[in-house]
């Protein structure tokens, strides 16, 4: 049975049954009377029993918890101008704000959340802060809602590491281990059901039952589901008011500040956040374990897993910077008794070499000494080696990975919130036409019908395709751009920068192309979050990973589009000389005097730095300039107080920058991994660099969290998700990449070649790699395997065969070996399976249900599903069960004695 939704525009209420509390405040039968406990004098405040309010993030009663603020802000002179318009003119974006506004906030009183209001005047502005509390039965009914999962035992828990473990065995002191006061406990838990609240720990306390995170999530998820307008336009939910510039911001508080309390005081008295701080946030902490159980209990299991992951990648990358930091050191020896570079610097007028472009002179072989020589820090078998250590590298680091992630999944109780826990976004439920029963759940979910889908996904492809040819238009562009200024340095006939000019364009080319690839990358992703809104993503983390996979799609062409290039594109289609290849008329680019190998490292060395440079200093500098410029905004208040006046915690918190999440922290970390295994081979260094970069980052990030950024509200997660995936993806293109970095772009197979077939000896190999050209009755030389003709030689053949047979051992061997560590590293330990096992039975044993319920949901679960369509009347009754509506429905209400 299908059913449509109505064409005309749905305002209903969410709000039908209103739910029996006590204490609710205020009223809003009016503009100028919507709460009872509002403060009327706002510019003279006893300061001192303000600040006896403070530690605790109360209501102005004392008791009541503020477990989530809403914000706007007034532009007094635009309400100077509103007031002073007749009732005509004034239906304008203010007086639409205030409707919506009003009605936002008339549904979550109906609904039974509790307010206060408190008003602040600035000198220009005038702040409107809206504190709000869930009461105990609202908590309950979505707690359920929410599948939030609550204690049931207590398990005893010593958390330790790999690292630990071994240093304890070899009795090394760990001066990685702190003790960190108030360690969280570790509980086995279960998904929250009103019928046994007896049964769980805590119960009987109503006040710290739930958690704060858990109670800022359940304000969050109300806050998210409240229309305020026509859910035809999708006029549902905070986060599309804050955009539609209605709120100026909606967050949870702090527990407090994080600044240590002055004298002496005892460290398990400190709140979260200053243990957070004091443990974590500093820069002294930087050789310290991370606490991640306290990251988690203050922010959730999604900041702590990338905190977890980041600590983990950073702690493998100190192996691969030592051996690559050896390898590039042993190339320096190699460098100062190098054969063919001694040949090289020693050659004087032996090597005339051809023009590198159409009006360069010829040139010397012997001018690159300093070049070739640098080259070989880079190119030897060194090299070879430190490839297949870092494709081993990866493959073993993401295979442990997949077991610290299972250990911490489990141990957070967020193995499962995926398959089962997760709940449809908000916006999906209020515009998806159709219902369908979940075949998992058995529950009747709202539903995208997965043709329309397809289509959106199909339109988002096609804007991805463009942007990607935008992307190669401008490569085309650098690519003309260094070939051009080489051509002007050459006229200018100055001798300096003619010896010189194929270095001046390659590394300006390269500042170019890092800063275009900064710019088309904030607009890229701004498109991204577009495309991904439209295509209708039923729950957060499929909408998340959509969205990722948008933007690394185009962040990959982006950043890798250059160096891929250069490895192994520049200078294979050039011709020879008197036959060179043109594009647009202009000759095609050739490698440097040093060769293609020592331009990759340079590139690489270019983009990744500037890039971690330039990310650094953003997340560094800009922070404070923002803090500071928002600081001072809110300095002075109506009357020319100053800063001495003390902030209300929300006020405080105000203040602080907005949390924009974790894409540009992973997208920053994977874009380096990539850098560091797809082109290792021409940078053994990249891992060093990536180290130190990792060691700031943590720490930065850890103070953006703590100190910089407002509470964000606690998303649950089971993993990194998709950049899992991307990452395995990385791993096997830095497989194949590597193969054919070493067997074409790298001098290795041509050196092990011409030792074969010469004693095992080096000299002559430059004449030996140099091709014969006439040019203008000139006889030049030029890196190539040709005869006088211009016809490939034998020696040609050869090493094609050679190289192409490399490129199949490589990558097969790197793949099996690949491949067996897969099969040895179980992805779960076996303790956790146990543990995992034992859970679900108590979960059984405590939450025990009906048979014959039991036996009837079964029955329909294992039914096909059946797609309906939703008419007006079924989306009000679903958003009803999604929403605010009937919050504690008739056959639900709580006993007496749990409400």
């Amino acid at each position: 049975m299908q059913r449509r939704k109505a064409h005309a525009d749905d305002s209903t209420t969410l709000i039908v049954d209103k739910p029996d509390s006590d204490g609710y405040y205020g009223s809003l039968d009016s503009k100028d009377d919507i709460f009872v406990l509002e403060e009327i004098n706002r510019q003279q405040e006893n300061e001192k029993s303000s600040k006896e309010m403070t530690n605790s993030n109360v209501f102005s009663d004392g008791i009541t918890r503020i477990d989530f603020v809403l914000v706007w802000e007034v532009d007094l002179k635009e309400k100077a101008k509103e007031k002073d318009l007749d009732e005509h003119t004034r239906q304008s974006a203010f007086e639409t704000h205030e409707k919506w506004r009003l009605n936002f906030l008339k549904k979550l009183r109906k609904g039974g959340i509790r307010m206060e209001k408190h008003i602040v005047e600035k000198e220009k502005t005038e702040i409107h802060y809206i504190l709000l509390n869930a009461p105990w039965n609202i908590l309950c009914y979505y707690a359920e809602e929410l599948s939030i999962r609550v204690p049931l035992q207590v398990v005893p828990h010593h958390a330790s590491n790999w690292s630990e473990k071994i240093l304890n065995k070899i009795g090394i002191p760990n001066i990685m281990y702190q003790d960190v006061p108030n360690p969280p406990l570790d509980f086995y838990t279960c998904q929250f059901r009103v019928s046994k609240l007896q049964r769980f720990l805590g119960s009987d306390n109503q006040e710290t039952f739930f958690k704060s995170t858990q109670r800022h999530q359940i304000l969050y998820e109300i806050l998210a589901r409240t229309p305020y307008g026509s859910l035809k336009r999708g006029e549902i939910g905070i986060d599309r008011l804050i955009s539609e510039k209605v709120f100026n911001a909606a967050y949870p508080l702090h527990d407090g500040p994080y600044q240590l309390p002055s004298g002496e005081f005892e460290a398990k008295s400190l709140n979260l956040r200053q243990i957070l701080y004091q443990y974590w946030g500093r820069w002294k902490c930087w050789k310290k374990y991370q606490p991640l159980d306290h990251i988690r209990q203050y922010f959730g299991e999604k900041i702590a897993l990338y905190f977890a992951w980041l600590g983990f990648y950073t702690g493998w990358l100190l192996p691969a910077a030592v051996v690559g930091t050896l390898v590039f050191i042993f190339g320096i020896f190699l460098m100062l008794t190098d054969v063919p570079a001694e040949e090289v610097c020693e050659s004087g007028d032996k090597y005339i070499m051809c023009p590198l472009c159409n009006i360069c002179g010829y040139w010397n072989l012997s001018s690159i000494c300093t070049t070739f020589k640098a080259g070989q820090l880079f190119d030897y078998g060194g090299t070879v080696f430190f490839s297949i250590f870092m494709s081993l590298w990866a493959v073993t680091f993401l295979e442990y990975w997949k077991r610290t992630n299972a250990i911490l999944a489990h141990h957070w109780d967020c193995s499962e919130f995926e398959e089962t826990e997760e709940r449809p976004r908000p916006e999906f439920t209020a515009m998806a036409p159709m219902t369908m029963r979940n075949p998992v759940t058995g529950a009747e979910e709202p539903y995208f019908s997965e043709r329309s889908r397809m289509n959106r996904t199909i339109t988002g492809c096609m804007v991805i395709i463009i942007m990607v040819t935008v992307v190669l238009m401008f490569l085309i562009a650098i690519i003309l751009y260094r070939t051009i200024l080489g051509i002007i340095i050459y006229k200018s006939k100055n001798d300096f920068f003619v010896s010189w000019a194929g270095r001046i364009a390659s590394i300006t080319g390269s500042v170019l192309n890092l800063l275009v690839i900064m710019l088309l990358s904030k607009l890229y992703t701004s498109l991204a979050h577009v495309l991904t809104r439209w295509e209708m993503h039923r729950t957060q983390t499929k909408y998340e990973n959509a969205f990722i996979l948008k933007v690394f799609i185009f962040q990959f062409i982006n950043f890798y589009s250059s160096p891929i290039y250069i490895a192994f594109f520049k200078g294979r289609f050039i011709g020879y000389p008197g036959h060179y290849y043109t594009l647009f008329g202009i000759r095609n680019e050739d490698c440097g005097a040093g060769g293609c190998l020592i331009e990759l490292a340079q590139e690489l060395l270019i983009i990744m730095g500037g890039k971690q440079v330039i990310n650094n200093v953003q997340e560094f500098v800009v922070p404070k300039l923002k803090g500071w410029w928002q600081k001072q905004k809110m300095k002075t208040r109506k009357g020319g107080e100053t800063s001495d006046v003390y902030l209300q915690p929300w006020e405080a918190d105000y203040q602080l920058l907005v949390c924009e999440g974790l894409f540009d922290e992973y997208l920053e970390m994977v874009l380096q991994f990539g850098f560091i295994t797809i082109f290792v081979a021409a940078c053994p260094i990249a891992p060093l660099f990536a180290l130190l970069n990792n060691w700031v980052e943590i720490r930065l990030d850890a103070q953006k969290f703590v100190c910089e950024y407002r509470r964000p509200v606690v998303e649950r997660a089971q993993s990194i998700g998709i950049w899992f995936q991307i990452l395995e993806v990385i791993t096997y293109l830095a497989v194949i990449s590597n193969a054919f970095l070493i067997a074409f772009t790298s001098d290795f197979l041509p050196r092990l070649y011409y030792r074969y077939n010469n004693n095992g000896s080096l000299h002559g190999y430059i004449n030996f790699t140099l091709a014969y050209a006439s040019q203008e009755h000139v006889m030049c030389r030029y890196r190539e395997y040709r005869d006088l003709n211009g016809n490939h030689s034998p020696t040609f053949f050869n090493l094609l065969a050679i190289r192409l047979g490399f490129v199949i051992i490589f990558e097969h061997v790197v793949f099996f070996i690949g491949r067996m560590i897969d099969l040895l590293v179980p992805d779960i330990p076996e303790e956790v399976e146990i543990k995992v096992k034992r859970e679900h039975y108590m979960a059984k044993e405590a939450l025990a249900e009906n048979q014959a319920l039991g036996a009837a949901l079964l029955d329909e679960t294992d039914a096909q599903p059946e797609v309906k369509i939703r008419s007006e009347e079924k989306q009000k009754d679903d958003l009803a069960d999604y929403g605010l509506q009937s919050i504690i429905p008739q056959d639900q209400k709580l006993p007496p004695s749990q409400s």
